[in-house]
């Protein structure tokens, strides 16, 4: 009587153990990118107000340094100058070429990609990383778009995850990816099929990951 009761005390102890393995993952998983959706969107409020302070104090010649730039890499030189000081971005420091961003299907972000960022910059005392790309468009669209991975050079490195994107406008406006989308399409890039970039915008409105 004694063995039998131990050997059901025991597979009771297997399958409540194989229970907590089986949620306990997911549960973190889901507490992770909470952690996440709540630090992008404290990224993005301080952005917002650092490009508000920014634009009242740019005068005519920052915006002729603009007008005047040559070619997109001197107009992201630029804008880091502006940035800088108020992301505390580490412009000297060299950038590790291991950083391979991904997007949340698992594809890499290739080189001829759109949401590929030449100008990679750590940030923050190293704790995130920054990207600047030069749009080169009209006066009607945006004018550069950034990238913020607010988890650094740690994992997933993944968009919709722990990296987040901005366009930035006319009087230095900004707006999140997948900002003039519709409620349908957000949700659908921001899922395991997606790219997960317009996450940025779908997590700020309120918008739930859909696995």
């Amino acid at each position: 009587m004694k063995k039998f009761w131990k050997l059901e005390y025991s597979i009771t102890i297997f399958v409540l153990l194989g229970i907590i393995m089986l949620f306990v993952p997911v549960k973190f998983e889901n507490y992770l990118q909470a952690a996440f959706i709540t630090k992008w969107n404290d990224k993005y409020n301080k952005v917002s107000y650092m490009f508000t302070v920014i634009n009242a104090q740019t005068d005519d010649e920052i915006l002729k340094g603009f007008a005047m730039a040559e070619s997109a890499q001197q107009r992201e030189k630029l804008l880091l100058q502006l940035v800088k000081p108020y992301l505390r971005i580490r412009s000297t420091e060299k950038f590790p070429k291991r950083y391979k961003p991904k997007f949340m299907n698992g594809d890499r972000v290739a080189k001829d990609n759109y949401y590929y960022f030449n100008e990679l910059y750590f940030a923050d005392n190293g704790m995130q990383i920054v990207g600047i790309k030069d749009l080169v468009t009209s006066e009607e669209n945006p004018w550069f778009m950034m990238m913020f991975d607010i988890n650094g050079l740690l994992p997933p490195n993944t968009w919709g995850k722990d990296i987040y994107g901005i366009y930035i406008l006319d009087e230095g406006k900004i707006r999140p990816f997948g900002y003039e989308k519709s409620m349908e399409n957000l949700a659908e890039d921001c899922s395991q099929n997606g790219l997960g970039v317009d996450c940025s915008y779908f997590y700020r409105i309120g918008g739930e990951f859909n696995d």
